[in-house]
């Protein structure tokens, strides 16, 4: 599968010290904590002037990309650290079906002021196929777990 232009998924590299596990920072202008809830299926968001960077820190969701008028579904959990950057222009969503909230860092890189488009939620053009988001995530879950 190709990605989106620009979107990039990358492992997060890490240092032990003693019991802890220190993973690499993401350069970025400001931080948001965001939390998914629980049975979600939210709509389409693009920014103009934004670079998502995303990692989540608890549970797992699915992160949608349009991209060529079709849906790309990325698995993302709290077992593999993982960081995917959406840059901007790229139409993206999130579906968490699970009973429990996702929470995610979102390292914002900034491109110029927030334009008033940049957070006001999109309808998705055609209806997720939310069967595949379920696989991929649970085929990215058991992978984790063997």
């Amino acid at each position: 599968m190709s990605l989106s232009k620009g979107v990039e998924i990358r492992r997060l590299t890490s240092v032990k010290a003693g019991m802890i596990q220190l993973y690499t920072p993401q350069a970025s202008h400001e931080t948001m904590l965001v939390q998914i809830p629980a049975n979600t299926i939210d709509d389409m968001f693009v920014h103009k002037y934004q670079t998502d960077q995303l990692m989540v820190v608890r549970g797992s969701f699915i992160l949608v990309i349009l991209h060529n008028g079709k849906y790309q579904y990325i698995p993302l959990s709290d077992s593999e650290p993982k960081v995917v950057t959406i840059p901007p222009l790229v139409p993206h969503s999130a579906i968490n079906s699970g009973d429990e909230p996702c929470m995610l860092i979102n390292a914002v890189i900034r491109h110029g002021q927030s334009h008033p488009s940049d957070y006001r939620p999109l309808k998705a053009p055609f209806p997720y196929d939310l069967t595949q988001a379920e696989r991929l995530l649970s085929i990215d879950l058991e992978s984790i777990a063997a």
